[in-house]
């Protein structure tokens, strides 16, 4: 997993380590590895923005699956919008080829399947066209991969509860929601090769996901 010290990518961690699987939670600060640590995540030390595909390959032997949460974060200008948000997955995507680890689970935004709005502000645009440009390079990729978009995000308590599927209305979802809708993607294997939009609403998660399999 990129990204591993994120909001979502740590909850979805501790869900993924609670249910007992095994977790590798890439990370550039190795400060971090502690949070990790506790979490019940082996972290991996590595940038993304230094790094090449055979390395990073090197760190995924015996891996079921890849999940890129990684993000530039809020306070970032445009450059890293692209040197992580894009070209870190497009990294992650080519290291996975490379080691054989099939099944790609990417955490896109809700804006990327239309143009640009007019007000965006540069930096959020260069976010939406960096995200943009990852998805377009996942879809060529013979991997299973599967973009999740979710709405506005929010630190809210888990819901449980979902809209999920190819175009849903502009809402909130709490990012614990969003973590346990990426654990039911990577068990139902039917949904590679479908870009999800994600918001709360009063569809079960578990049911949401199955309604989207074998589309």
């Amino acid at each position: 997993m990129a990204g591993a010290h994120g909001k979502i990518a740590r909850e979805f961690g501790r869900l993924l380590t609670g249910r007992g699987d095994s977790v590798a939670g890439l990370i550039r600060d190795p400060e971090q590895a502690v949070d990790l640590s506790s979490d019940g995540i082996a972290p991996v030390v590595a940038d993304l923005e230094s790094l090449d595909a055979e390395t990073l390959a090197g760190y995924l032997p015996g891996a079921d699956a890849a999940v890129f949460a990684a993000g530039a974060g809020p306070g970032s200008g445009t450059a890293r919008k692209d040197t992580v948000d894009r070209a870190g997955s497009v990294l992650l995507a080519r290291a996975c080829e490379r080691a054989g680890v099939r099944r790609f689970l990417q955490i896109s935004s809700m804006g990327t399947a239309q143009p640009n709005p007019p007000d965006a502000g540069e930096v959020f645009g260069a976010y939406l066209d960096a995200k943009r440009a990852a998805e377009e390079d996942l879809r060529a990729r013979d991997l299973d991969w599967t973009i999740l978009r979710p709405g506005r995000l929010t630190d809210e308590p888990a819901t449980g509860k979902v809209v999920l599927g190819d175009s849903v209305g502009r809402a909130e979802v709490t990012r614990a929601d969003v973590a346990a809708v990426l654990v039911a993607l990577l068990d139902e294997p039917d949904t590679a090769r479908r870009a999800l939009e994600l918001v709360n609403g009063d569809t079960p998660i578990a049911e949401a996901v199955r309604a989207q399999s074998g589309h």
